[in-house]
């Protein structure tokens, strides 16, 4: 009896070194990826429910035990666990390498509607449905442009509002407004709207990538970019040519100038 007793306070003894050998300490790490961006990684501790994020270098710092599990996540990596051996516990700086996320979707063939991927053959199988747009219609104005706000204001300037007892008597506020510069002022806010749209269309048919890599434009400097080209005299003649060739050599000379104006080589 007096034996098992002292079995259980040695064991019990015991135990309690082992809990106060391995107190809660900030662990500093790093994240590695080869080039990846590391910025904003989540280092999660599983087992105390803590969590923090790297800095723009990947470094980390996270409070662990020992048996703790440390978990990485970050959407462009694959998920990474990494428990807390007394090893990594008693080390002052841990590198963590991560491997980055690909996602590779397995080759699926569908062949809906019993179709066999011949686009003349199959066109005849398909029942397309009726066509109920505006102009199959024959509804009024079908092919009408609608007016911008900017242009709806300017007819209003231009022509004023009619109605019945207007029609013998011409109003006044399109002659009030060419005096007071109203339409004027109207006219060229609809140019800069239109002018606006013709750069937008523009740079909407470029994806990122292209000014990033192609024509070496931070994708933080687009926007300003296109405000550069569209300053040019030559790019109204340019965009509306419609030959895509001629726009995008034009958008490679001007990249060129606008890097050089703003220190970007």
């Amino acid at each position: 009896m007096r034996s098992n007793f002292l079995s259980l306070l040695v064991l019990l003894v015991f135990q309690g070194a082992l809990a106060q050998e391995s107190p809660s300490k900030d662990l500093r790490g790093k994240v590695l990826a080869n080039g990846e961006d590391v910025t904003g990684v989540v280092v999660r501790n599983a087992t105390s429910k803590r969590a923090t994020i790297t800095d723009a270098e990947g470094n980390f710092t996270i409070p662990v035990k020992v048996n703790d599990t440390l978990v990485f996540l970050a959407v462009q990596f694959k998920t990474k666990k990494l428990p807390v051996t007394r090893l990594i516990y008693n080390t002052s700086f841990v590198n963590v390498p991560l491997e980055p996320f690909v996602n590779e979707l397995q080759e699926v063939v569908v062949q809906p509607f019993d179709l066999t991927g011949d686009l003349s053959k199959d066109a005849e199988k398909l029942e397309l449905p009726q066509d109920v747009s505006a102009e199959a219609l024959g509804l009024p104005n079908a092919r009408q442009k609608i007016p911008t706000q900017s242009e709806r204001k300017l007819q209003q300037a231009t022509y004023g509002k009619f109605h019945l007892g207007m029609i013998l008597t011409p109003p006044l506020d399109p002659i009030i407004n060419a005096i007071s510069g109203r339409t004027k002022m109207l006219k060229e806010r609809v140019a800069v709207d239109r002018k606006y749209a013709q750069t937008q269309r523009v740079q909407q048919s470029i994806v990122d990538s292209l000014f990033i890599d192609t024509l070496k434009i931070p994708k933080e400097r687009i926007a300003d970019f296109m405000y550069f080209c569209e300053a040019d005299p030559n790019f109204d003649g340019v965009v509306n040519s419609g030959d895509q060739l001629r726009v995008w050599q034009f958008m490679i000379d001007k990249s060129e100038a606008y890097r050089e104006n703003n220190g970007l080589e």
